[in-house]
């Protein structure tokens, strides 16, 4: 009998313990997330109201670090955004190696809004990986910014981000199979930690690439935006913007088979959304 009180009160100070933990803390920010390609004016115009950019007392930084040219890259942004009317726009270039300062460190955190280019996400996160530029950008998108990015400045929004190299030697160019041990995968900026995030989706045929990731991470939800569209992340709910859809797949049953270094798997989810449409991001 005291055995069974025991168990009893141990299981109901452990339930007590866990409704007593606070939920972890959702970011107040959002994450303006861009497939690449060209972006519609009406989608752009959104994302600078949305961080209050017009505003002459705030202000936005452009990171350009996965660009090999970072002074073109932000010149070109510079261009497309002030011409929609943002001020107090700056450069927030880092090189490899680099001891930011505090002091710049506080502008991250501080910022309004925060861009990311397009070109190699590798390149970006080889500069800022293992560094405090990190947990400054994690820290704006708590604290309220909008967090925003196209190509690579999209897919290093994911915890484990997709590089876009294939491992296999035996691969065809282009993912153009479902294998096994193919995707790599590194660490991004862990802005959506339940999301693997894919671009230029449906424009460039990355199916293939998403269900071999998918399928290797049951756990995450892969995400495809495909160009001059935007998934606009606000807790744990998106909402579809721009011009085109994105595709969202989850393996939900958690199935991996391999035969012959082929993935399967049955049981998988797919969704194809529109503009206006939302979905959540957490499985």
């Amino acid at each position: 009998m005291n055995i069974l009180r025991t168990a009893i009160f141990t299981a109901f100070a452990a339930a007590l313990i866990v409704s007593c933990t606070p939920a972890p803390e959702q970011p107040s920010g959002t994450l303006y997330i861009i497939g690449g390609g060209s972006r519609p004016e009406s989608m752009m115009k959104e994302m600078l109201t949305m961080a209050g950019l017009e505003d002459p007392d705030k202000y936005g930084i452009i990171l350009p670090m996965s660009s090999a040219n970072t002074e073109s890259a932000f010149e070109s942004m510079y261009r497309e955004l002030t011409g929609l009317g943002a001020v107090n726009l700056y450069n927030f270039n880092v090189e490899e190696g680099e001891v930011v300062s505090e002091s710049r460190l506080d502008s991250i955190r501080n910022a309004d809004f925060i861009y990311m280019t397009g070109g190699v996400q590798r390149r970006f996160m080889d500069v800022v990986r293992g560094t405090p530029v990190v947990e400054a950008i994690q820290d704006a998108y708590r604290n309220g910014a909008v967090v925003a990015g196209t190509s690579a400045g999209a897919a290093v929004m994911s915890s484990d981000m997709l590089t876009g190299r294939q491992l296999r030697e035996d691969a065809p160019d282009g993912f153009r199979t479902i294998q096994a041990n193919n995707i790599e995968l590194i660490d991004g900026l862990g802005l959506l930690p339940t999301v693997i995030i894919d671009q230029h989706f449906i424009w460039r045929s990355r199916l293939n690439r998403l269900v071999s990731a998918s399928i290797e991470n049951p756990e995450k939800i892969g995400v495809g935006i495909d160009e001059s569209t935007a998934i606009v992340v606000q807790g744990n709910i998106a909402r579809v913007a721009g011009e085109s859809q994105v595709v969202v797949i989850h393996n939900r049953s958690g199935e991996y088979r391999e035969v012959d270094g082929l993935l399967g798997g049955q049981g998988m989810k797919l969704s194809v959304y529109l503009p206006g449409e939302t979905f959540p991001v957490v499985p």
